[in-house]
């Protein structure tokens, strides 16, 4: 039997194999896929204006090439559609510049790296950071001592990997006024004592604001530094499109003035953060920003941000039942009620609603939001996000696909590491363990998945998420059986998870996300095959050239 993809594929050669005008860039001798599916290949592309407009044989190509024709021998190196990341803050290119916590696994080795960077930067008058991991901690709640023994004079801001939790010292907590009787703010958590009550110097959640609220702000100019960074680091990646999950304000002015000056390396849609306290009135607000930056070339507003719950690790994210050894279900950072109005006027205004939802409760009343929606406003092509979705009932399962409900998974976190072994597995018990990141189970639903990284989260690599989806174990790990293996998805389906359902999810499908004449010339270079190595050995796979618009914005030394 042919297979549609094949059928299109054939149809795609007949179209572009046509002479033309000499092409800007021709690739050749090369594994080209142009809809990331092993089941059609090609040997050349060319490239003209930003487009594509050939895809087919060597022999095919040559009528593209002209006297100024960059031609490029790929020696069988494979090309595939660039890597969209549908979720990820790229805020996070502030943090390379500060106390990077990432990937340490013992305690004293975060502290050493503090006391470190404290030594070496006198300078500052708040010591920053982020990336510490909550399991190398006592019930993921470090103390404030711990900082102050290092340097009790300098406040320190210690965001953790997951973003969820900050850890503070003394200085800091004096400065923003918590103490002892201090209130938990809504929906957010000041760890304390267990034998004095006072703040032990962990933040949960909105907790963090009372601190981060008097951090000196950042400079528009230190802003836009550290968003290059990060596309800089994505396009190395072979990311040429980014989803930024929350953006204020300050990051929308960035990201509009870097787009005007020429400076935007990739494709980027904006969501703005929804205030659970705020009125629904907020949305006007949402609205005018979303004006004002309007129109841009790379840079795209268009998207509103809702946190319904935390994470499970912390007991923020909401469930539908109690967790182990509590009555507690976890907090929703709204009512049902809310979250349904907020979300339909969100959707009345035209904004792309984009969910944080962790808890099986969370994705519900996300779910529950959306159908809601599309009742009270008649139907609309919004695509919808729910974003992380660890842990999603069976009931709920189907509706993703039936709704028309984009899943953005991030698939490296669907591994058994020590947030699931030591905190999650705990306190969710056996048989809800056993459903934990449920990918297969979604896809097998006729869903279009989009992937992510959540990045600084975890790290931005698409390959490494890309395998722990196929593989369900740790990419540096030993051999051995896969975690929760019916969950386990193909290669192909993750490669267009990343590619064509990152363009669906931001409605781009109809001109990139796939490289078929016509479509933006978003293409990436690596240095194998993925679909002829093992499983394992994805990871190791580099990214040699990524091109956006068909202008180069990486390319390793070694591909002359």
């Amino acid at each position: 039997m042919v297979s549609r993809s094949q059928v299109t594929f054939a149809l795609l050669l007949l179209v572009s194999c046509r002479h033309g005008e000499p092409a800007d860039v021709v690739l050749r001798n090369g594994v080209i896929y142009p809809l990331a599916e092993d089941s059609a290949a090609a040997q050349a592309l060319a490239v003209r204006d930003g487009r594509v407009v050939y895809v087919g044989d060597d022999r095919g190509a040559g009528s593209y090439v002209g006297r100024r024709t960059v031609v490029i021998d790929l020696g069988g190196r494979m090309v595939l559609p660039a890597f969209r990341d549908a979720h990820l803050h790229p805020r996070g290119g502030l943090q390379l510049g500060e106390c990077t916590l990432d990937n340490l696994r013992t305690a004293q080795a975060v502290l050493d790296s503090v006391r470190h960077f404290a030594a070496l930067h006198p300078e500052v008058s708040w010591v920053r950071g982020s990336g510490w991991q909550l399991p190398v901690f006592p019930d993921a709640n470090p103390r404030k001592e711990w900082l102050d023994s290092i340097d009790s004079g300098r406040p320190m801001y210690l965001r953790a990997a997951d973003g969820h939790s900050a850890w503070v010292n003394s200085r800091a907590l004096a400065l923003a006024g918590i103490t002892r009787t201090t209130p938990d703010p809504p929906n957010g958590r000041i760890e304390r004592d267990p034998q004095t009550g006072e703040p032990s110097g962990t933040l949960r959640e909105s907790a963090m604001a009372l601190v981060s609220a008097v951090l000196p702000p950042r400079t528009p100019a230190e802003i836009q530094d550290g968003i290059l960074r990060a596309i800089n680091m994505a396009n190395r990646f072979g990311i040429v499109a980014l989803y930024d999950a929350d953006a204020d304000t300050t990051l929308l002015a960035a990201y509009a003035a870097l787009d005007s000056l020429g400076k935007l390396n990739a494709r980027v849609v904006a969501a703005m953060e929804v205030d659970p306290k705020a009125p629904v009135s907020q949305v006007d607000s949402l609205r005018a920003w979303r004006g004002r930056f309007a129109g841009r070339r790379y840079f795209y507003p268009k998207a509103a941000k809702i946190f319904v719950d935390g994470v499970i690790e912390a007991k923020t994210a909401a469930l539908l039942a109690p967790y182990v050894g509590s009555n507690s279900t976890g907090p929703a950072n709204f009512s049902a009620e809310k979250m349904d109005t907020m979300v339909a006027a969100l959707d009345a205004a035209g904004f792309q609603v984009h969910s944080h939802a962790i808890g099986d409760r969370a994705v519900r009343m996300a779910l529950d939001a959306y159908a809601f929606a599309r009742r009270l406003n008649g139907p609309r092509d919004g695509r919808p996000i729910i974003a992380h979705l660890e842990l999603i009932d069976s009931a709920d399962i189907p509706r993703f696909a039936e709704e028309g409900v984009i899943p953005a998974f991030q698939p490296l976190w669907a591994q058994q590491d020590t947030y699931i072994t030591r905190l999650t597995e705990p306190v969710l018990g056996p048989e809800r363990s056993a459903h934990l990141y449920p990918i297969g189970s979604v896809a097998r639903t006729g869903a279009l998945l989009a992937a992510g990284s959540d990045w600084p989260v975890t790290s931005m690599n698409p390959l490494e998420g890309i395998q722990v989806a196929v593989t369900r174990r740790d990419v540096d790990g030993p051999a051995g059986p896969a975690w929760l293996p019916d969950e386990q998805v193909s290669l192909a389906a993750m490669l267009r998870a990343y590619t064509y359902g990152g363009a669906y999810a931001v409605g781009e499908e109809a001109t990139a996300g796939t490289l078929e004449p016509g479509k933006a010339a978003d293409l990436i270079v690596l240095d194998r095959d993925l679909f002829r190595i093992r499983p394992e050995e994805i990871h190791l796979a580099r990214v040699l050239m990524t091109l956006l618009d068909g202008r180069t914005v990486w390319r390793d030394p070694s591909l002359r």
